[in-house]
């Protein structure tokens, strides 16, 4: 059966596993858990992607990241590929490090947040990495701890998620901290990490009793959220796939695109090619790429390599382009001339 395409669009919160193959170590000691965050909170940064919650388990991670202007299967490929390549010259070994596909589960923020963000930061307890929540509280390779001040980085979004327990950080520290102890017990959580019917119902028993009087909910494996949200979510993938399959059916690709925007802004192709600095090329180039990665699912690496720039610079047009388009108010699909 033939995998699913992942969901994300701007603002998405995502639920994200990673594990090494055949649940190997990816993780052998503190200068590959370091390398790790230090790219994790670069790529995060530069993508102005959230990060709630993250735990590095020997074999496999969790992250809890809400997408910005770049999509979250970007963010993930740019960390997995650049982490691996880096593991392997320093172990002098070769070969894939991570299981072909990691997990991603895009999930209900106003729902899920809460639980997530308690359940990633348990993961070290779990796998009986430290033994009391004393040790999590200063442990450095878990969010935990830089939520409760005890570590610190300049990545991790703490202000928003302590703003659910309380307005004032130290009422909301110690709220948090109790309302993690309590979940201490829970152990391993399938209805937040798997499941699709049985995650969204809550149980095998919820679904019986919702059968029983006719209610049939709407699920799907990739998302984590009541059946609104559910046919929600699927309801607007759709609409953007068939944007993307309308522009592919028009014979609509890179090169054209470009041609396009060569017109629209009066730049020559040429000046959009390279990293020239001149106004109105920068501002051309910088619509090119937010339309190349929003309209048509290209990667940045793939962008950086056609334009002669670097991916840094790539990121950065995304986010000057999509900025560009909203105060202008430009429609890709009507300047087309493109049926949705």
């Amino acid at each position: 059966m033939p995998r699913q395409a992942r969901i994300d669009a701007p603002g998405a919160l995502h639920h994200i596993i990673a594990r090494g193959m055949e649940r190997r170590e990816i993780f052998y000691d503190e200068r590959d858990r370091d390398d790790f965050l230090h790219r994790l909170g670069k790529i995060v940064t530069q993508s102005q992607t959230l990060c709630y919650a993250w735990a590095l388990i020997p074999n496999h991670f969790h992250i809890l990241l809400k997408t910005g202007n770049v999509p979250v299967a970007t963010v993930m490929r740019r960390l997995l590929s650049g982490y691996a390549g880096s593991f392997n010259r320093r172990h002098q070994r070769s070969g894939h490090l991570f299981q072909n596909r990691y997990k991603s589960i895009l999930c209900q923020e106003d729902v899920y947040l809460w639980e997530l963000v308690r359940y990633i930061h348990l993961n070290p307890l779990r796998a009986g990495i430290i033994k009391t929540l004393e040790e999590l509280d200063r442990y450095p390779y878990c969010g935990h701890g830089y939520l409760m001040g005890n570590s610190q980085n300049d990545w991790q979004e703490t202000e928003s998620v302590l703003k659910l327990f309380a307005d004032r950080v130290p009422s909301a520290r110690q709220s948090y901290r109790a309302f993690v102890e309590k979940g201490m017990d829970q152990g391993r959580r399938l209805d937040l990490i798997g499941g699709g019917l049985l995650r969204s119902a809550g149980g095998w028993q919820a679904i019986e009793a919702l059968r029983k009087v006719g209610i049939h909910q709407k699920s799907d494996e990739r998302i984590l959220g009541d059946s609104g949200f559910v046919e929600d979510v699927l309801s607007r993938a759709k609409e953007r796939l068939q944007q993307k399959y309308a522009l592919a059916a028009k014979g609509i690709g890179f090169e054209q695109l470009v041609q396009w925007v060569s017109v629209l802004t009066a730049i020559p192709v040429q000046a959009m090619v390279g990293p020239g600095k001149q106004r109105q090329s920068v501002r051309a180039r910088s619509l090119l790429c937010f339309w190349a990665v929003k309209e048509l699912g290209m990667s940045l690496t793939d962008l950086a390599c056609r334009l002669g720039i670097s991916v840094p610079t790539v990121s950065v047009a995304v986010q000057r382009g999509m900025k560009i388009v909203d105060r202008e108010k430009l429609e890709i699909a009507a300047l087309l001339n493109v049926k949705t």
